[in-house]
């Protein structure tokens, strides 16, 4: 319960503190890590929270790298470079906080919150190939409005509600 009023202090002070705009945004951990506390606090479990973060830090990485990329920054190592940097700066202060690591916070004997992430990513991604692969064979366009949008969203919500009754012993 402590740790819940300290991340929902951090959370309100985002709203007191301006941060200058970079490309790694501490406010995402800061975020990320209120979120989690508070889904704790819903009785939501970090598992099905988890999976939202892992597609979350896909989705910044991808935005980040584009963005470089348009500013003319391209260098070899820049996707990994990228994609290291924003799993570190939610891994490593979830890690240093205690919300990583418990050894009764586990499924199939991995940390619930990395095998949330990580299954996560993996489907985040995979979901978003799987679009660029839909519309190129659709000469370069959606099938439906917002399709980029509703399929890797669609598939993070599906594997949360499979989780959610694995978890609860509903399936």
């Amino acid at each position: 319960m402590n740790r819940i009023k300290i991340f929902s202090g951090l959370l309100v002070a985002n709203f007191l503190v301006v941060f200058s705009a970079s490309a790694f945004c501490p406010v995402c951990v800061v975020v990320a890590g209120a979120g989690l506390g508070f889904s704790r606090w819903l009785g939501i479990d970090d598992t099905v929270t988890s999976l939202w973060i892992g597609g979350l830090l896909v989705a910044v990485a991808a935005w980040t790298i584009e963005w470089l990329k348009k500013k003319k920054i391209n260098f070899k190592g820049l996707s990994f470079i990228t994609y290291l940097a924003y799993y570190a700066m939610v891994i490593i202060p979830f890690y240093t906080t205690g919300f990583i690591g418990h050894p009764f916070n586990r499924l199939w004997n991995i940390d619930k919150i990395l095998l949330g992430i990580i299954i996560g990513s993996v489907v985040f991604y995979f979901v978003g190939a799987w679009y660029q692969y839909l519309k190129k064979k659709n000469n370069g366009h959606a099938q439906f409005p917002f399709q980029k949008v509703a399929m890797p969203l669609g598939a993070l919500l599906i594997l949360s509600l499979i989780f959610y009754f694995l978890l609860n012993n509903n399936f």
